[in-house]
């Protein structure tokens, strides 16, 4: 085995174990292996079986894809237990053997295509007998469970009877001593597939993200009819016990009111609900969007239904209400890209949780920390998910909301603040000045952009300042294109891709530099958000180096890192980037299909980024591409020709069909016209090769969920960060002087944190002739290479690097 040689650093661990000392019953994560450099058949000879069990969701498929070929390349035998529990019980055809084949072409399918069930008999003690019978005659004794914390539970309580089961099992001849000795015990690894992420311990649980975008692409086809019709919507999303999906749902929609089980409404919430209506209608707004969660109730506990609402708003306000109950379609469809990325680390993960286990070893669920894969306790999590249902139950909501995790407790609060159209004194951070501050975007057009600049004005405006948005990039500020905005001008912004204000990718130059002062100072801003992307970044770097000649420029500058590139430094991920994905998904999706009809058939999938492999590398990642060709990692016209030969084996024994993405500046002189040039000649007519040239469709389409909330939130941060530098810097004459390299930072998402960043600190580590970090993470993806004759055998120079760390939006 390679020597464990996490790229988790000893402080990043350090600061994960300490942030989950200080919560609340705390849960304790283990450093995963991803990272590291796997060598193939390392765990030569072991055996495991996966199973999906209770309710699906979307990336489950991944998941199993991901388990099964990273054991196989590890060297197992792996096998795959259909219909769940009740699978395990009947035996037979139910438990059979994978191959490298038997999970090709499913990543994209929601469900999962080995079934799932909620068993019955498996709750008695027969039923587990029969089960471990199964397993032994087949030498399984590891497993790996998908599915919620009542599978979990089920699969531990298994696990602490196995010794019991099986002494009655040979005791009754039902398996031999022989065969019972050679499982003396069983491991259980635990991945969590549940739309509603109500499971403690885990950031994200598999098909959320999906679920999330089923309901916002529903919401966003229902306001063009109630904007038309002047319509009140009552739209009810699963959420039984967890109210997560409606609360993200009512970030991202810009919805009016949400009820939620952990944030109960008050008794007379039909008063404050048509309160609330009513004062958005008074402000121009056509149409009022409520979200309700299935399970929503109110400080007695008392349930709030879909129709309950829709009652109240009619009776009261008499406006035409409607009800829409979204029910199973949130758990439809195909998985999004997050979700797709989100199976297939977790499931490599579970296979090294799996085999490093010992006999003493507690079962683990696999959790994402941030963007970190970790393994933490798996009673300790299901523990703290009950907690979080008793405190319910006990209406202890304080608690149960802090139980939640402080990603829901942001979302919280971000909600309750957007919503808010009048100032609580209390929660001021203006604390009485009345401050001047504005916006700029500056970049090509990326999804989240609409929804990060709605935030800030509106959070501004809650925070009793004046906010200007500047139109069109550096153009519109050195010609005084401000805009004043009020708090209706943003309504509904979220929702749509591009840039309302106007956005072009000219920098500073020293002939804008003076007209740009001149306006700052005309309409005295005192603090500047700008939305973008490499050229927001080198912007400020410009600004914040003209501080000693130009004054105006000594305010606080802050960058929203926003480019479907993510290529800026000083972020793991960038807005917009959520979307594109996706976007290159679904082209992705219906590319396969075509190849899937006509066979022998060899796509080139070219993806914007410039010279940044992200694009590329991940949607292949996600997609179930062959492989990828990016900037960072040089290749050779020998890497084409041996991955010729690749196709040509996958061609006879595999699925009829290579997929290949390639970033649009990988290489000067091997374009992608050229690749095909080369496949076409190598390929002795045993294959065609097409080319699908993306383009500029990359950077449109609605945003994402995830783009949405990731902008309102970190807009939201940035302008309370603001604020506070605005008051450090505040001179007696009431005059803001900011002349520190940490009054012109970046706001980025780095593994667990999201933190500002001086973007002089930033300068160092960036490579300015290709826009470019220095440090490019995303290169450092576990991309599973396929041979059908041997599982990853690796060709070109980015095969030949298998196993790296694996970096995702």
């Amino acid at each position: 085995m390679a020597e464990d040689t996490s790229m988790i650093s000893p402080e990043e661990l350090d600061f994960i174990r300490q942030r989950a000392l200080r919560r609340f019953d705390s849960i304790v994560p283990t450093a995963g292996r991803e990272g590291n450099e796997i060598a193939s058949d390392i765990f030569k000879g072991r055996t495991l079986a996966i199973y999906t069990s209770g309710g699906d969701s979307q990336g489950m498929n991944s998941a199993v894809r991901s388990i099964t070929r990273m054991a196989i390349y590890c060297g197992c035998k792996v096998y795959l237990i259909y219909e769940g529990y009740e699978g395990m019980i009947e035996g037979g055809d139910f438990i059979k053997e994978a191959t490298w084949n038997t999970v090709s072409d499913i990543i994209q399918q929601g469900g999962t295509i080995i079934g799932s069930a909620r068993s019955s008999e498996f709750r008695t003690r027969e039923g587990r007998l029969k089960a471990a019978t199964n397993l032994i005659n087949r030498g399984i004794g590891r497993l790996v469970c998908i599915g919620g914390d009542g599978s979990l539970t089920g699969a531990n309580t298994f696990r602490l009877e196995w010794t019991d089961l099986v002494q009655e099992l040979v005791r009754t001849d039902r398996v031999t001593a022989a065969m019972a000795k050679k499982i003396p015990y069983i491991q259980i690894v635990g991945l969590v597939g549940s739309i509603d992420n109500d499971f403690c311990g885990t950031d994200m649980t598999i098909g959320t993200d999906s679920a999330l975008q089923r309901i916002i692409s529903s919401i966003d086809a229902v306001v063009a009819t109630a904007q038309s019709h002047q319509r009140a919507f009552v739209i009810e999303v699963m959420g039984r016990h967890c109210g997560y999906l409606a609360l993200v749902a009512a970030l991202a929609s810009e919805a009016d009111f949400c009820f939620i089980p952990e944030w109960p409404a008050p008794e007379n919430w039909r008063d404050v609900l048509c309160d609330k209506l009513s004062q958005m209608r008074s402000e121009g707004q056509r149409l009022n969007i409520i979200i309700v969660a299935e399970g929503a109730i109110d400080r007695d506990g008392k349930p709030i239904t879909a129709e309950d609402v829709k009652t109240a708003v009619k009776n009261k306000l008499k406006y035409d209400t409607r009800v829409t109950i979204l029910g199973h379609v949130q758990r439809g469809g195909a998985p999004s890209a997050f979700d797709r990325l989100l199976g297939c680390r977790m499931g490599a993960e579970a296979v090294f949780a799996l085999m490093e286990m010992t006999e003493d070893s507690e079962p683990c669920v696999i959790s994402i920390d941030g963007n970190v894969m970790v393994r933490v306790p798996l009673l300790k999590c299901v523990e703290r998910t009950q907690m979080v249902q008793k405190a319910m139950a006990d209406k202890d909501w304080t608690t149960a909301v802090m139980l939640r995790g402080r990603s829901f407790q942001r979302n919280l609060e971000t909600y309750k603040l957007l919503t808010k159209m009048r100032t609580v004194e209390k929660d001021n951070l203006s604390e009485g000045h009345k401050f001047n501050v504005a916006v700029i975007n500056v970049g090509a057009p990326a999804g989240g952009m609409n929804a990060a600049v709605r935030s800030y004005v509106r959070m501004a405006l809650y925070h009793q300042c004046t906010v200007y948005g500047i139109e069109d990039s550096f153009e519109g500020l050195a010609n005084g294109l401000f805009k004043k905005f009020k708090w209706s001008d943003v309504t509904n912004w979220a929702m749509y891709g591009g840039s309302f204000l106007g956005t072009q990718k000219s920098l500073p130059t020293p002939e804008t530099m003076p007209q740009i002062a001149e306006q700052l100072k005309k309409h005295n801003i005192q603090a500047l958000l700008l939305v973008g992307g490499f050229e927001a970044y080198h912007s400020t770097i410009l600004l914040a180096e003209m501080r000693e000649k130009y004054p105006e420029f000594c305010i606080p500058m802050c960058v929203i890192p926003c480019t479907i590139s993510n290529n800026v430094p000083g972020t793991m991920v960038s807005l917009g980037s959520d979307t594109a994905i996706n976007e290159i998904c679904q082209m992705i999706d219906k590319i396969k299909q075509s190849a899937t009809g006509t066979k022998r058939r060899v796509f080139i999938v070219e993806t914007m980024g410039g010279y940044c492999g992200y694009l590329a590398t991940v949607s292949a990642l996600s997609s179930g591409a062959d492989n990828a060709y990016i900037f960072e990692e040089p290749f050779t016209v020998q890497d084409l020709s041996d991955d010729v030969d690749v196709i040509l084996s996958k061609m006879e024994v595999g699925a009829k069909r290579y997929l290949v993405v390639r970033n649009e500046w990988a290489d000067k002189n091997l374009t992608t016209d050229f690749v095909q040039s080369l496949f076409n000649s190598e390929g002795k007519k045993q294959f065609t090769t097409r080319v699908n040239v993306l383009g500029h469709v990359q950077q449109g389409g609605s945003p994402t969920p995830f783009d949405r909330n990731m902008g309102t939130k970190l807009a939201a941060r940035a302008l309370e960060f603001l604020l506070i530098q605005l008051k450090e810097n505040l001179t007696a004459d009431n005059k803001v002087v900011a002349k520190t390299p940490h009054t012109a930072t970046l706001l980025g998402l780095k593994g667990r944190k999201v933190v500002f960043t001086p973007v002089q600190d930033l300068k160092k580590d960036t490579d300015f002739e290709h826009r470019l970090p220095n440090d490019q993470w995303q290169v450092f993806v576990c991309v599973a290479r396929t041979s059908p004759t041997s599982p990853c055998s690796c060709s070109s120079s980015l095969q030949r690097r298998k196993l790296s760390r694996l970096g995702v939006c």
